[in-house]
């Protein structure tokens, strides 16, 4: 029974999946397309966590000699007989995962490369003692699968040509061509770029697959995935039979991600179709092609939480997979007219901009249009339309990656902040003596300066708290003073309570969001008609700090006013 299986939180290996009974959303059909739309080589690029592993694997099991054909049975490809007796098991394949293939030099990343094609090398064992191989082909596969001293030997200059040599020798003793799976391609170039050998990485891959995509007459075909499209000058020079399948490509659009009707068939199977909406809202917004599409790792993720608490809230599952460097970098790279746009997005509208689809990775952070690009080809932006002049119109994906954008511009905020300890400390001299006028410069200042998260289709009290947590972090920043939020006190809660470090005083601020600026100067009086009314002071007066200061706060967009009073 469907309600039985498992979930595959974390598992990318088809048969596993399909043999332990875990949940599958068919994804086969992807098989038939890119068979009906033959390309020698195709690169596939999604953002990270799209299931890109998963379908590579499944490819191999579908296309690889002596894979079980059991495990597409009920599957979708399965009803087209004629494609797979003509291709199902007829080929060998070499899969290689490249999202391990990291180090903090190149030498180390070099032997993690070594390492990975050496292990796959060693699933074909049987090499070694072909009748179809020659003896120095039998020693040259054994020179890839050598070990010394615990450690493979593959010698660098053979590490090269080594995809292409295996190939071969897999071509020779089935008289068949060899398929060539390279899944993450891209990682050891993003990971070389991060510890400073990215030369010395792009050539190695540039050779590497110049050898087995360009000039390899064993080569049945091959797929390559990456979350970049690095650029063809970079790793690719003269590769002319290369079919790159972007984001922006409407073939193969729902091959990644999950469709509505997918996630809606997953919740109904778990008798969790009325948190439909709170996934759209969290996990969707992703547009591949003509496609809108969910995040699986996500909705996995979320299912999984809900089949064993139904009232759990929706999680960042797929932020929690990375440190989002792209998205801190990008916001510190921003100038005024980047925050601005930066505050559209997280207000939820759109932005139109000219994207590149192919970069080098020491191209990344050379200006900000490239950060653009890189931040919709990586998941962080999407796209809801093109403009006539080219450009997209950019957008956050859902609720998840808007989070993520808060976060960071809440942490650039207080680096910014609080880098001017000068003018900080102003602040606080004038806040402990009730200077409005200074506490409203500051503020006004502070706000002008920063990124606004403050979302426009928001309720006014979700907005309030948003004023509400910059202006308790700041509070808080004064070491010796106490700052307490949404106390409890007299006959409601306060927004915030300070005792500074004077023992008899202490500071009670009431904040409030006007909907225009006219209206703040009423708001104050409001707010601080609602401290003495709900009688706030009690708190800290029963502390024993009977000099006690009232704020009244009104914002409004990027405006403040304050008032203060003695109570």
């Amino acid at each position: 029974m469907t309600e039985a299986l498992k979930l595959p939180v974390g598992i990318e290996d088809f048969a596993e999946i399909r043999q332990a009974g875990f949940y599958y959303v068919d994804k086969t059909k992807f098989i038939e397309q890119l068979l009906d739309g033959w390309g020698k080589v195709n690169l596939f690029t999604r953002p990270r966590r799209f299931g890109k592993t998963l379908n590579m694997s499944m490819l191999r099991y579908f296309f690889e000699i002596g894979a079980d054909a059991s495990l597409f049975d009920g599957l979708q490809i399965a009803n087209n007989k004629k494609l797979c007796e003509e291709y199902q098991g007829k080929y060998p394949v070499i899969f290689l995962s490249f999202k391990n293939v990291e180090g903090l030099t190149f030498a180390d990343a070099q032997y993690r490369l070594a390492e990975l094609i050496a292990g796959e090398a060693e699933r074909f064992v049987f090499l070694a003692q072909s009748d179809k191989l020659t003896e120095n082909e039998q020693s040259l596969y054994c020179g890839l699968t050598a070990v010394r001293e615990g450690r493979y030997a593959l010698a660098d200059e053979v590490l090269v040509s080594a995809l292409q040599l295996l190939s071969k020798l897999l071509s020779k003793h089935y008289g068949q061509k060899t398929i060539i799976l390279l899944d993450e391609y891209d990682v050891p170039l993003d990971k070389a770029f991060q510890n400073g050998y990215y030369k010395e990485m792009v050539s190695l891959i540039r050779g590497m697959l110049g050898q087995a995509l360009k000039t390899n007459e064993f080569l049945q075909f091959a797929v390559l995935t990456g979350c970049l499209r690095v650029s063809k000058e970079s790793i690719f020079t003269g590769l002319n039979n290369f079919k790159v399948l972007s984001i922006t490509d409407n073939r193969f659009d729902e091959q990644f991600g999950f469709t509505d009707a997918e996630v809606e068939q997953l919740l109904a199977a778990y008798n969790l179709a009325d948190h439909l909406e709170e996934t759209k809202a969290w996990y969707d917004g992703y547009r591949f092609g003509d496609a809108d599409v969910y995040c699986p790792w996500d909705v996995i993720n979320h299912v999984d939480v809900l089949r064993s608490n139904p009232l759990a809230k929706p999680q960042a599952y797929w932020i929690n997979t990375s440190g989002n460097a792209l998205v801190k970098l990008f916001i510190e790279m921003a100038d005024k007219s980047t925050r601005d746009e930066l505050e559209r997005l997280v207000a939820g509208e759109a932005i139109e901009k000219h994207i590149r689809l192919e970069l080098t990775y020491d191209e990344i952070d050379s200006s900000i249009d490239n950060l653009w690009s890189v931040l919709f080809t990586t998941g962080y932006l999407t796209q809801k339309g093109v403009a006539e002049d080219g450009a997209f119109k950019l957008v956050i994906p859902n609720q998840e990656i808007r989070e993520v954008y808060k976060l960071q511009i809440q942490e650039w905020f207080k680096k910014k902040v609080f880098a001017d300890t000068e003018q900080l400390q102003g602040f606080w001299q004038a806040f402990a003596k009730g200077d409005s006028e200074a506490v409203e410069l500051f503020l006004n200042r502070t706000l002008s300066n920063s990124i606004s998260v403050f979302d426009a289709k928001g309720r006014d009290e979700e907005r309030e708290n948003s004023y509400h947590m910059l202006l308790v972090g700041l509070l808080a920043g004064k070491a010796d003073w106490l700052v307490r939020s949404n106390v409890e006190a007299g006959e409601g809660f306060a927004d915030i309570i300070v005792e500074t470090d004077d023992l008899d005083a202490g500071v009670i601020v009431e904040l409030k969001y006007a909907q225009t600026m006219t209206a703040m100067e009423k708001s104050c009086a409001k707010a601080l008609e609602q401290i003495r009314e709900k009688r706030y002071a009690e708190y800290l007066h029963n502390n024993g700090r009977e000099k006690v200061l009232l704020y009244g706060i009104a914002f409004c967009k990027k405006r403040c006013r304050v008032v203060a009073e003695k109570l």
